[in-house]
């Protein structure tokens, strides 16, 4: 598959890419954006958290 072209921006969906996160594969919503990071917020059930990725390690989903 392609590298996505658009940009990750607040609100945007995303998966986690990182094989060595133990995050890999979770989908998420981003909340905000800095020059090399993001914070993503998971929902899942009765939790909420919100990591912080590099934009390298997410992709658009």
């Amino acid at each position: 598959m392609e590298l996505s072209t658009k940009p990750i921006l607040p609100g945007s969906f995303v998966v986690v890419k990182d094989t060595n996160s133990i995050y890999r594969g979770y989908k998420g919503f981003v909340q905000r954006v800095t020059k090399k990071r993001a914070a993503v917020l998971f929902e899942g059930g009765n939790w909420d958290k919100l990591i912080t990725f590099q934009l390298t390690n997410l992709e658009i989903v």
